[in-house]
């Protein structure tokens, strides 16, 4: 018994320190591919997170729908088979209907507002809301403002929309506001490549960097930079297994993913004027400046629709509302 001992206290003499305490294992799931900018925030986090906690979390991350879709990932989520996220706004809404706030057309006129509201206390109570349904939100990083591509012809005015065949998220808000803009909206998991390149679907909307990641520009001819809804990611754990955490692990988790947020975001707002002229030089068919009125005016009716009908999406979205018009 006593030469067991000496053995063990000579190991904790040898071994680094937390060599003898089982590292906590994070799974991330990301349905998009290395290079994309949900992985930058993916990556960023590990990293922030493995060299802070001097090797007691390491984080695997699971990309490129390794996992399934990003609604099949958040439901892994909730039951702790994944512990964590990154994942676009618009699928949390089968989940939580005030997600949809955040996509709200035209809510904000340029990423500094979108800022100080997703920063700010509307944003965290939309966090605080996803407690309800068992996720711990954490951060908003971004996939930036969303514009229109397809490969029928220019769209410059919404008329030019009337009947394209377009993929949307896996999102009832996304569905209901392509079905006023006029075209014919498929939900559908990501990636789309094949789907456009076969002409099952018609269009697509997404930012500059996803086009231009994706190589749209090979399957879709015209893109207009509409700008209709800004695209958040909402960095999410499992809200039980983050609270089994240490205090001070759950606050360097937390931090590990702000800090992440910020510099994905800034990375994104970085390149977009470069992914615009690669798109461009790549030969897509370019309106810059689309008639956005006729697109706000046909979505002015959309907070009446049923997508917003409940109480406490109504309410958190008049907030949003608020606070980007200040």
């Amino acid at each position: 018994m006593i030469a067991r001992l000496l053995t063990v206290l000579m190991l904790a003499l040898w071994l680094p320190a937390g060599s003898l305490w089982a590292k906590t294992t994070i799974k991330l799931g990301v349905v998009t591919k290395p290079g994309s900018a949900q992985n930058i925030c993916a990556e960023k986090f590990k990293d922030l997170l493995e060299s802070r906690s001097q090797g007691d979390y390491e984080v695997t991350i699971f990309h490129s729908a390794s996992l399934g879709t990003e609604t099949e990932i958040l439901e892994q989520i909730q039951l702790n088979s994944v512990q964590m996220g990154i994942i676009t706004d618009g699928p949390f809404d089968v989940f939580l209907p005030e997600a949809r706030v955040i996509s709200y057309p035209f809510l904000f006129p340029d990423a500094r507002a979108a800022d100080k509201v997703l920063d700010g206390p509307e944003g965290q109570e939309l966090l605080q809301h996803l407690e309800k349904v068992g996720m711990k939100g954490l951060a908003f990083s971004e996939n930036g403002f969303r514009n229109l591509t397809n490969s029928k012809r220019p769209v410059h005015t919404v008329a030019d929309v009337a009947g394209l065949k377009i993929r949307v998220m896996e999102s009832q808000f996304h569905k209901e506001l392509w079905r006023l803009l006029g075209a014919n909206p498929t939900p559908m998991g990501w990636p789309i490549y094949t789907e456009l390149q076969q002409g099952t679907i018609d269009a697509q909307e997404n930012p500059l960097s996803v086009i231009w990641t994706y190589k749209l520009f090979e399957v879709q001819k015209y893109l207009s930079l509409t700008g209709h809804v800004y695209s958040s990611h909402i960095d999410v754990a499992n809200l039980k297994w983050f609270q089994s955490l240490p205090e001070s692990g759950q606050k360097l988790l937390q931090q590990c993913m702000v800090d992440a947020a910020r510099e994905q975001r800034a990375w994104n707002r970085t390149n977009e004027a470069n992914f615009l002229a690669n798109l461009k030089e790549a030969g897509m068919v370019v309106e810059e400046h689309p008639d956005l009125q006729s697109f706000r005016d046909k979505v002015s009716r959309i907070q009446d629709t049923d997508v917003f009908k409940g109480k406490e999406t109504q309410e958190l979205l008049q907030k949003f509302l608020r606070a980007a018009r200040e």
